[in-house]
């Protein structure tokens, strides 16, 4: 393959992690060679790269219901009080500006390096032209508090009957996936059941992840030890109910019972953040064979399919001109010639050939729209009209090949052996954490003693 530009988001995030996480830096190279393989295949632009799917921050979300449980836990946690609208979802992105900001849904939409990006294509996948009302539902805060620093906050909006969209629900939907940490406030089981049910079944969906902590709020009372262990119980066979059998709970109390577990996986939450970043990896590189040439694939076949329609039709109408022929003067005892039918053959396949090519174009043209659409549906910052355009050679528009270019075992090896590095660095992620647990266990300590880490 040809060396290809790397993209400055992957030249940047190499700078970022060559000091502090060898394992990240490592996974930005994988990055680069999966890159590599999908703009030679014009997946991508050279200045796109896959790791644009994911935020490299460390993101901790919050889901709650009518109570104000949730927004009070985030003021007390970054020790301010947030001036954003609480009907949108908000990220909480640290500054070292004296004063908080609040910046439109649409810096979130435009910024490669935060959550959300892109997130209009997603929107008007649900609703046409929704991507417009962009700043209805998001907005970016910094915030100038080091309780956030090095992290990201996303706070979705109470659950509403009057609010509630196929588009919120969609954005909700969203947040729960790319989360490391999500804060489960249990007043959300007490709203309505028809709201709280699709998120119910997200979170029961991806609750094997371990990225759920519920939160028991109580913070107007003081609990001893046994009472917050007993109201915690009660809470997850309540929830058992609802089929989530798996996830921490804790109870938040006047004497700040459950900070401290909550405290530990915000220090850890680095390490989920590594983690998620590498699952997406293997499962981008998965994508290009399981996705992206099998979209591409299916789109040659159905063009295919009506080009050789439209062909038999035309074929069709020429024979009938012929019979008519026949009747009227007996042309078939010509064409029988050995000399002058041949010749004719010759000349009917080569004026059809461009007309087949004509055809073939006209197709594709309508194919490579619903690509197009295809493509925002999945909101993949692949071009899959790119290889789709790449696989209509001339001699592959003649001959009945539906295969996309690339998909081969050649592209099959690197594939592959892309997702054993990738498998590596899993397992070399295992061996960081395990030598540095004794670090965050430091780290957790300091924390807990209110420094900065």
């Amino acid at each position: 393959m040809a060396e290809k530009t790397v993209s400055k988001h992957l030249l940047n995030l190499e700078k970022q992690f060559a000091a502090t996480d060898p394992v990240l830096q490592k996974a930005v190279k994988v990055f680069q060679e999966l890159d590599q393989l999908e703009q030679d295949l014009d997946l991508l632009d050279n200045e796109e790269t896959t790791a644009r799917k994911t935020s490299w921050w460390p993101i901790v979300s919050t889901l709650g219901g009518y109570s104000p449980a949730k927004s009070e836990f985030i003021n007390r946690y970054i020790g301010l009080d947030i001036p954003g609208a609480r009907h949108k979802f908000t990220v909480l992105h640290y500054t070292p500006q004296a004063a908080a900001a609040v910046l439109p849904g649409a810096a979130l939409d435009a910024d490669h390096r935060l959550p959300f990006y892109r997130i209009g294509r997603v929107l008007d996948s649900v609703a046409n032209g929704e991507s417009a009302r962009l700043n209805a539902y998001l907005e970016l805060i910094t915030v100038p508090s080091a309780a956030i620093k090095n992290k990201l906050v996303i706070d979705t909006p109470v659950l509403n009957q009057a609010t509630e969209t196929l588009a919120s629900s969609r954005l909700r939907k969203y947040v729960i996936g790319i989360s490391d940490l999500v804060l489960v406030f249990t007043d959300l089981f007490e709203a309505d059941a028809n709201l709280t049910a699709e998120i119910i079944a997200d979170i029961v969906a991806q609750q094997d992840s371990n990225k759920f902590l519920f939160v028991i709020d109580h913070s107007e009372i003081s609990l001893d030890t046994q009472k917050s262990n007993d109201i915690a119980a009660a809470w997850q066979r309540r929830l058992t109910e609802f089929g989530i059998r798996t996830g921490q709970f804790v109870v938040l109390s006047h004497n700040s019972g459950g900070l401290a577990a909550i405290e530990q996986r915000l220090v850890n939450i680095h390490n989920n953040r590594s983690y998620r970043i590498l699952s997406t990896l293997e499962q981008s590189i998965r994508d290009v064979d399981d996705v992206m040439f099998a979209e591409v694939e299916e789109a040659l076949i159905i063009w295919k399919e009506r080009s050789n329609a439209s062909m038999l039709i035309i074929l069709g109408f020429l024979i009938m001109l012929l019979l008519f022929a026949e009747i009227a003067s007996g042309v078939l005892d010509v064409l029988f010639d050995p000399i002058i039918g041949p010749a004719a053959v010759a000349v009917t396949l080569l004026l059809l050939t461009p007309v087949h090519l004509m055809i073939s174009r006209f197709h594709a043209k309508l194919i490579i729209k619903q690509l197009i659409k295809r493509q925002n549906q999945l909101n993949l910052p692949e071009n899959l009209a790119g290889l789709f355009e790449k696989s209509l050679g001339f001699w592959r528009t003649l001959l009945p090949i539906t295969t996309p270019v690339g998909k081969s075992k050649k592209t099959r090896k690197k594939l592959t052996a892309l997702i054993e590095q990738t498998q590596d660095l899993v397992q070399a992620l295992n061996d960081q954490f395990n030598h540095q647990h004794q670090d965050y266990r430091t780290q957790f300590d300091h924390f807990h003693a209110g420094e900065e880490f």
